[in-house]
């Protein structure tokens, strides 16, 4: 009896994992991956950073904080990490409430917020819990994935009509917005809409198209021959050099109990959407997704962003997506995009000052139409409305709460979820299936036989507090009359906690009290073996009464064999 563990070893060493067996040869596809790459992702970087509540260059500082932290620790030679729209909502909304946007006071509270989060990552990587990021089941993480676009949509409203953005929360902002849509400027909309259609006929062409690049480098073209900022139209202006400075963030005290606990909730989402990349661009076949070292990477990447000035970072699907079609071979090319976007920071500072901020909210609006997985909601509508329901839940709370509580609701859903799944796990009996020795659920759609005075019962979940006593009532129902013998069969309990240990304990004791003796088949799990001899059990049943299978229980525990 034997169970194979799932968990990804932790590799301490070396560093820079990911340009193991680097060849010259690989320079080529590399720096192709990096300039196609840049193309795509200095425009999201601008646009995610004024999301964040930042100037545009820092999305630059977050780009390089990213690339060289992740090339150093992480393990995956093609996840791209950097500013990220999933989680820039989050914590933007969180630190508003702690200091004005823009200011001194909220750019050091999202340094200290971007090493809280560092530290939650690497410390999750360490310790090789890499599980946490498969708390969030599929309807919620779709549920807060649509959640958030609704954000990301309404705070990029005002830049795409060319109005002064409204505060309050969602419903007073889209209200405002509402009441003020006379006063459009008509060549912001059309900036804007313009840069999203190329981005969705550049997407359709080819992924790796730079429609975002085309896009706003038209849109920044339109505005200087056309004179667009006499006419209202907002741009960027004059940026700093994005020049990456090391500091310790200046944080008042009493905001440290409101960035800890923000901290986590997001390192919980930036864990949840790097397992899911990681796994979905496996980089190296041989050796599979080392999702706890990826965590590390994604940890170092975090703290350099908030010992630079930077803000939380994440992994990247998209981008992702963009360095694997490419041919990326290693993190190299995630340093050739950084090196670009600090050259453009510095070199081309003039252009990026007439970049409209209607062309940015156009790259966000696109962002935000491919988070919402449409084809994910209709499947879990059709395959199961309870689960449809949560997508709903997390959503509404996400646009109707605080943002930052609307994600904490949405983990103690899926949570609740999860719970609720083991509590609804029935005990069932099994039955022969005729003229073979195999024990199966009894069925209406087929037949099976039975032993006289022996019932066979299963647990088709782990054992807990969470469904102990209702198995227990379950063998208390069985009919007393005519058993002799018992047999649990054991294949699905995969652990055995303590209060699911002392109620089985109990329900041997008062069975084999009535005459009725007990035996066990197939417990599989190592786990649970270790747990049955670590409580006791094993000695209560006896190691005569555990078996491989039911039918080697019946034949021997039973007068006949039980043929």
């Amino acid at each position: 009896m034997s169970e194979k563990s799932t968990a990804t070893p932790f590799r301490p060493w070396p560093l820079f994992q990911s340009f193991a067996g680097w060849r010259l040869p690989d320079l080529g596809a590399d720096a192709v991956a990096g300039v196609t790459l840049a193309a795509i992702a200095i425009p999201e970087q601008m646009a995610t950073a004024r999301l964040a509540g930042f100037p545009a260059e820092v999305g630059f500082l977050a780009l390089v904080a990213g690339a060289v932290g992740f090339a150093v620790f992480g393990a995956s030679r093609l996840l791209s990490v950097g500013a990220d729209s999933t989680i820039a909502p989050i914590f933007a909304g969180a630190l508003a409430l702690l200091a004005t946007s823009g200011s001194p006071h909220y750019a050091a509270d999202a340094a200290m917020l971007a090493l809280g989060v560092g530290l939650a990552l690497a410390a999750a990587g360490v310790f090789r819990l890499g599980f946490i990021a498969d708390l969030l089941s599929i309807p919620v993480t779709t549920g807060f994935l649509a959640g958030i676009a609704g954000h990301i949509v309404v705070s990029q409203a005002p830049a795409l009509l060319g109005l002064e953005a409204p505060t309050g929360t969602l419903i007073a902002q889209v209200a405002a917005l509402a009441a003020r849509l006379g006063a459009t400027n008509w060549a912001a909309l059309g900036i804007g809409l313009g840069v999203l259609a190329i981005m969705l006929a550049s997407e359709r062409i080819n992924p790796r198209f730079p429609g975002a690049l085309i896009g706003v480098a038209l849109a920044t073209a339109l505005v200087v021959a056309f004179g667009l900022e006499s006419r209202g139209v907002a741009t960027v202006g004059a940026l700093a050099a994005a020049t990456p400075k090391f500091s310790i963030p200046q944080v008042w005290l009493g905001d440290l109990p409101q960035i800890a606990p923000l901290a986590l909730i997001v390192a919980i989402v930036v864990m949840v959407q790097t397992a899911a990349t990681t796994r979905s661009f496996v980089s190296d076949l041989a050796r599979g997704p080392d999702v706890n070292r990826d965590f590390v990477g994604l940890g170092a990447a975090n703290m350099l962003a908030g010992l630079i000035g930077a803000f939380p970072l994440n992994a990247s699907p998209p981008r992702t997506a963009v360095v694997s079609e490419t041919g990326g071979v290693t993190q190299l090319g995630a340093l050739v995009c950084a090196a670009l976007a600090l050259a453009l920071s510095a070199f081309g500072a003039g252009l990026i000052a007439h970049v409209p901020h209607a062309a940015l909210a156009g790259v966000l609006l696109f962002v935000a139409q491919r988070i919402v997985r449409v084809s994910a909601i209709l499947d879990v509508w059709r395959r199961s409305r309870p689960e449809f329901a949560l997508i709903a839940a997390t959503m509404l709370a996400i646009l109707v709460l605080p943002i930052q509580q609307g994600v904490a609701v949405g983990i103690i859903l899926s949570l609740m979820h999860g719970v609720w799944t083991t509590t609804r796990a029935r005990t069932v009996e099994f039955e022969r299936i005729p003229g073979t020795s195999i024990w199966w659920p009894a069925s209406a759609l087929q037949r099976g036989e039975t032993v006289p005075g022996v019932r066979v019962v299963a647990l088709q979940a782990p054992l807990s507090f969470l469904n102990a006593y209702e198995f227990q009532q379950a063998i208390r129902a069985l009919p007393e009359a005519g058993i002799r013998l018992l047999v649990i069969e054991a294949n699905a309990i995969v652990e055995i906690d303590y209060t699911g240990a002392k109620v089985l304990g109990d329900v041997v004791e008062r069975l084999r009290a009535d005459g009725v003796d007990v035996a066990f088949a197939r417990l599989e799990s190592v786990r649970a073996q270790a747990s049955f001899a670590r409580q006791g059990l094993e000695a209560l049943v006896g190691r005569d009464h555990l078996f491989h299978s039911v039918e080697e229980a019946v034949r021997a525990l039973t007068p006949g064999g039980g043929g």
